[in-house]
């Protein structure tokens, strides 16, 4: 019997972020000394008041479904969070839980699009926005946004890419990969312009909300209440409250939106985890002071590899606002050559030796949208860190011009 995979699978591209991560676990496997620093989870362990109320809810005998939206009381506690992070009054039934935010992010462009509606993603972006929006049957447009710029989106540039076509646009702040936060005037310049396009849906994507270092990261739709009425808030627990594996997050959005959303979930998933959803209650039912732990030590590793990174020849490397990740650009050491001979000629030629060679696994810009960037992750211990940072170092010491 032949058996067919369909046109849909085979046109999805595969995660770079889990290609490498995989090609590191193999090289573990054969016992090469491997230091990696592409982790998008936190290294700290879920906060003990929330695994005890999952085992709470265990001994309670909560061991069914819940509703498809989600607990009621879960979906209570996310409509005050977002009145007083975001300052919009929701009511639940705009809410619905889901099984993590990437689940979210993809329910929300099934619920929106529709064939060869054209979706504005910045570049660098998260690695599965634009296969996500292809799957959903829709058109990445993407917009590349540069260093200098703090890779953020300028209005002028959001201005120019909006076409006919255009149903929708994808804001991740704080940003995966950069770690690069939108200030409240930035976010008001790209309202300006979304006004003047009702049509354009607003998918905000702010599941590093918590870890923020300097400054602020407001939402859009805080600074721009207005245009709620056209979006969608993607977020969940896996990243400030260290809830990775719990798989739990949510979306928020208007009445007949959320409708559209629950009807998806009824038939692909169905709810969460119900134990999942009370260690959720619990999370939301935390002073935010509680995470101010986690957000310092991920200050203070992220000061660290930035000053090393910014004394490596070839290496620039801004302060990200926000998240866990540093994305130097390297365009310095593109066209150049290891001392056995292989060329570097991008980003992903730069992460490929250096994990076959130097054994440090990184994440390229490539896969991101950014040829002259990498992604480093600063979740880890200062001893890993230091190791992976001096690993970096000699690798790129090691590397000489390609006429030389």
């Amino acid at each position: 019997m032949a058996f067919q995979v369909s046109n849909r699978a085979q046109a999805l591209a595969p995660s770079q972020t889990l290609k490498f991560s995989a090609r590191a676990k193999e090289l573990a496997a054969e016992g090469k000394s491997i230091v990696a620093l592409t982790a998008g989870e936190p290294d700290f362990q879920t906060p003990g008041v929330i695994c005890d109320a999952a085992i709470q809810a265990i001994h309670d005998g909560h061991h069914g479904y819940t509703v498809n939206a989600g607990l009621p009381a879960l979906r209570e506690r996310i409509a005050h969070k977002i009145s007083r992070d975001q300052g919009l009054e929701v009511g639940i039934d705009q809410i619905v839980v889901s099984n993590g935010a990437k689940q979210s992010i993809g329910f929300s462009l099934l619920a929106t699009l529709n064939p060869g509606d054209e979706v504005i993603i910045p570049t660098p972006f998260w690695v599965s926005y634009p296969e996500m929006v292809r799957f959903a049957e829709g058109t990445p447009i993407f917009i590349r946004t540069s260093y200098e710029s703090a890779y953020k989106l300028n209005p002028e540039q959001l201005k120019q890419a909006i076409t006919p076509k255009t149903r929708g646009l994808i804001l991740c702040s704080p940003s995966n990969p950069t770690g690069s936060c939108y200030t409240r005037d930035e976010l008001l310049e790209l309202a300006d312009v979304l006004r003047a396009h009702p049509n354009v849906m607003i998918y905000s994507d702010e599941i590093y909300e918590y870890l923020v270092y300097d400054g602020e990261a407001p939402s859009l739709f805080t600074v721009a209440p207005d245009l709620f009425e056209r979006g969608i808030i993607i977020n969940g627990f896996s990243k400030g409250f260290a809830m990775t594996g719990w798989r739990l997050g949510y979306m928020v959005a208007p009445v007949e939106i959320a409708k559209g959303l629950a009807k998806i979930q009824s038939q692909e998933t169905s709810a969460p985890s119900t134990i999942s959803q009370y260690a959720g209650i619990a999370a939301y039912d935390l002073p935010l002071s509680e995470l101010d732990d986690m957000k310092q030590t991920f200050r203070t590793r992220r000061d660290k590899v930035v000053d090393r990174l910014q004394h490596m020849k070839g290496v620039q490397c801004q302060v990200p606002q926000g998240a866990f990740y540093v994305f130097p650009d390297i365009s310095g050491l593109l066209g150049t050559k290891t001392a056995y001979g292989a060329t570097i000629e991008s980003s992903t030629d730069f992460c490929m030796e250096a994990l076959e060679h130097a054994g440090l696994g990184m994440v390229p810009g490539d896969a991101f949208g950014e040829p002259n960037g990498i992604r480093l992750s600063f979740a880890a211990s200062d001893a890993h860190l230091d190791e992976a940072l001096q690993r970096l170092e000699t690798f790129i010491e090691g590397l000489s011009p390609m006429s030389s």
